[in-house]
């Protein structure tokens, strides 16, 4: 039995289908019946039109759902075509929401955008997976940490619940592209992320998950980064074969 709380989050993207709501009981077939007694959060994020489907077909509470993103409305019911607030995501089935995410950020989304989404997330409760990286180019001209600081600093108001914030490290440059980030430098990566939420946001214990073209095969090297609290799942997360496999292959 593991003490650890470690948690896995599946991020489907703009994926999926009402059927493929098989693939995640088939994934909480596999946690009741195997690891049972781990402590861990599995998390889905569908696409936001599957969201309340498979939270009203999920027939395991080991599964938690969350949206995928938030839109900037205040109002929390109303004539606002398109926008999803962070009411409607709560009585749709989420209990968590991605913000931040670089995909969003590449399509417009601000400092300004992001801090407001946080804002209005937190006044519902809803746990929020904020996600910070930095492109390649950052990495080559070794600006990272300050990229990274940045991000934080204009998007995290220390007036909130920062004990719902999970904070997401996805290198862009390895979103997608099977390239991972080697031992010592998501050592050096955790370690300072440890050290500055603690020292500037007065968090004891930071939740901090890697993300990042996350497989089976390699998260037994990802799994020994310190202070590293669990993992963001893309495309490894649609079916449950290979979900499965990333989860089991970190407890073996």
């Amino acid at each position: 039995m593991s003490l650890k709380r470690t948690i896995f989050i599946a991020n489907w993207k703009m994926n999926g289908i009402p059927d493929d709501i098989k693939e995640i009981n088939k994934v909480a077939v596999f946690l009741q019946k195997k690891l049972k007694n781990y402590n861990k959060d599995i998390i889905y994020c569908p696409p936001a039109s599957l969201l309340a489907y498979f939270f009203k077909n999920n027939f395991s509470k080991i599964v938690k759902f969350g949206s995928q993103d938030v839109s900037i409305t205040k109002t929390p019911l109303g004539a606002f075509t398109g926008l999803l607030s962070s009411k409607i995501l709560k009585l749709s089935g989420a209990e968590y929401v991605i913000i931040g995410h670089s995909e969003k950020r590449a399509s417009g989304d601000t400092f300004k955008n992001i801090k407001e989404k946080i804002f209005l997330a937190s006044k519902e409760n809803l746990k929020i997976i904020f996600c910070i990286g930095e492109s390649f180019n950052d990495k080559k001209k070794n600006k990272s940490i300050n990229v990274l600081i940045k991000q934080i600093k204009n998007s995290i108001s220390k007036k909130i619940n920062l004990k719902n914030i999970i904070f997401a490290y996805e290198p862009i440059w390895s979103i997608g592209t099977g390239l991972v980030p080697d031992t010592e430098y998501l050592q050096k990566v955790f370690s300072f992320l440890n050290s500055f939420l603690r020292k500037n946001y007065s968090i004891k214990s930071p939740v901090i998950l890697y993300g990042g073209s996350v497989n089976a095969s390699n998260i037994k090297n990802l799994k020994i980064i310190n202070h590293c609290s669990g993992y963001l799942v893309g495309g490894a997360s649609l079916k449950a074969k290979n979900f499965i496999e990333i989860i089991k292959n970190y407890y073996n």
